[in-house]
Formats: structure tokens, sequence, C-alpha cells
């Protein structure tokens, strides 16, 4: 029988973890949204209702879809010097006037808000060691706080990593390098993944492409962390085949209820840390 990964637990360990400390400074999260994309509206609700739940508080900023790109860019730097915001994050996707110019906007918003930590700052200092990973990605961090709280080993394992975006798949290969595993990342131009994934300890699929994962490719030795987030028919599903896979492979994470609330714990977490460097900056 497999073992469900369950997120809710861990990211509630996580939330409680930060209560202290936000109950002392009250740290504030700017959240940018563009546009009425329902998911987006969905992801952002959740985000406020959690992070009110344990303290923080948001200001939702929720621009008309045909927001020009120098309005958004005024409210980067103006978050850039104000004491009373501790950390912003831009809701994607953005309309596509404004996609080709969302690392312009991350590159305007100062690396120690930048609680999302898609900046090349914080970036950069992740690449170094696990001691760097101060504003990590919240993604790829929530996936290996899922994997350290059920005492899931990292160091020395054979990972794949299916998809190389900027967001998941190119930073957690990275925070797992940190800590020793053996990491391959896999991408819509390898020839056959399942020639990877088939030896692999631990498969991470975060590619958003539903039935990606499927049984045969993998044994029945591995531990599946399924982040990809998809809607069928209004039903939500992530990249693997969950049904074929569960009792049959070690470990999996469901969809709903896996990393989702792993992620929204790990940029609260962020907001405390951002919040905690400034001052002491």
């Amino acid at each position: 029988m497999s073992t469900i990964l369950s997120g809710l637990e861990p990211a509630q360990a996580i939330l409680l973890s930060l209560k202290d400390a936000i109950a002392k400074k009250q740290p504030v999260l700017r959240i940018v949204q563009v546009g009425n994309d329902d998911a987006s509206t969905t992801y952002i609700t959740k985000k406020i209702q959690t992070a009110h739940s344990i303290g923080i508080q948001t200001e939702h900023c929720h621009f008309a879809e045909s927001v020009e790109y120098e309005e958004i860019l005024a409210l980067i730097v103006e978050t850039n010097t104000n004491p009373g915001i501790t950390g912003l994050i831009i809701q994607v996707p953005l309309p596509k006037h404004l996609e080709e110019k969302l690392p312009l906007l991350i590159r305007a918003l100062d690396p120690k808000k930048d609680v999302d930590g898609f900046g090349a700052y914080n970036l950069g200092k992740m690449f170094l060691s696990t001691q760097f990973e101060h504003l990590p990605p919240a993604t790829p961090a929530g996936v290996i706080a899922l994997l350290e709280y059920y005492n899931i080993p990292i160091e020395g394992q054979n990972i794949v990593v299916i998809g190389h975006s900027n967001v998941v798949g190119k930073p957690l290969a990275t925070m797992l390098l940190n800590r020793n595993a053996t990491v391959l990342c896999t991408h819509k131009y390898t020839k056959d993944i399942s020639e990877f994934t088939k030896n692999a300890d631990i498969v991470c699929t975060a590619v958003g492409k539903p039935n990606l994962l499927s049984k045969a490719m993998v044994s029945s030795k591995c531990t599946v962390i399924d982040i990809g987030f998809n809607r069928i028919n209004g039903k939500v599903c992530g990249d693997a085949v969950y049904e074929d896979l569960y009792g049959y492979v070690k470990a999996i994470t469901p969809t709903p209820g896996g990393i989702g609330p792993m992620t929204v714990a790990a940029l609260l977490r962020n907001v405390v840390t951002a919040q905690q460097r400034q001052l002491t900056a």
C-alpha cells in the first residue's frame, strides 16, 4: 500500500512555527493581480485566507487586464521604499502585453522583498548552498519541506525532475543537488523520459500535463511528488495517473492537498524571513 504524502499536516506545522514571529512584527504581504483569471483568483484567495489565519496582513492590488506596464512598475518601485510592506508577489499568468515584461518587473523589485524568490539575486544565492536559501521559490521549498517532514531521504538518492521551468524545475533540481541527491532534469525535449524515471528513487513532476506519469514509467520502490495542477471537466488533477500509481508506488502526493498547501506555507515562511532580514540589515 502506498503512503499518501498529504501536504496539509506539514504545511500546518510550518504555519504554526511562524506565529510567534508574526505576532511580534506583523508583516504585510502585497499581492499584485492583473485581470480576472479564475485560477489566479482561487490561488490568491487561498493565500490571503491562510495568511490571515496566522496573522500576516495582506494588500491585494487588483488591476484591470488593460493596465500598462508603467503602472505596475510604479507600484513595485513604491514597494521598495515602503516600510509598511514586507514583501510583494506578482500572480501569474499575466496578460500577453505584460508577460514578456515579467522579468523586468521582478528585476525592479528589491531582493529583500522578493518573497516569491524569482529574482536573480535570490536564485543566485540559492545555487551556492543550503545556507544561502534565504528566499527560495515557494514550490521547490515546499517540496523539500514535505520530503523532510515525512523523513524521505534526499542525500544519495536518484531523483528525476520532470520539467525545467525557472519557477519549479530548475530551482527544485538545484535545491536537491544542494542536499547531495543525484539529479536528472528531464523536459519536453527529452527523447524518452521513462528511460530515466524507471530507475529513480524519487520522481518530481512539474509540467502541468495530465496523465503524463504512468505506472509503466516508475518502479514500485519509487516516491512520486506530483507538483502539476490541471483542471479537466471541472476536476482537479496532477501530472501523474494517481489511480494507477496509488497502491503500486512506495509513496505519492495527492492532488489537491499535496504540494499546493506546501507552496502557500513556504511562501508565508518567506514573508517572515524577509521581514527578519530587513530588520537586521
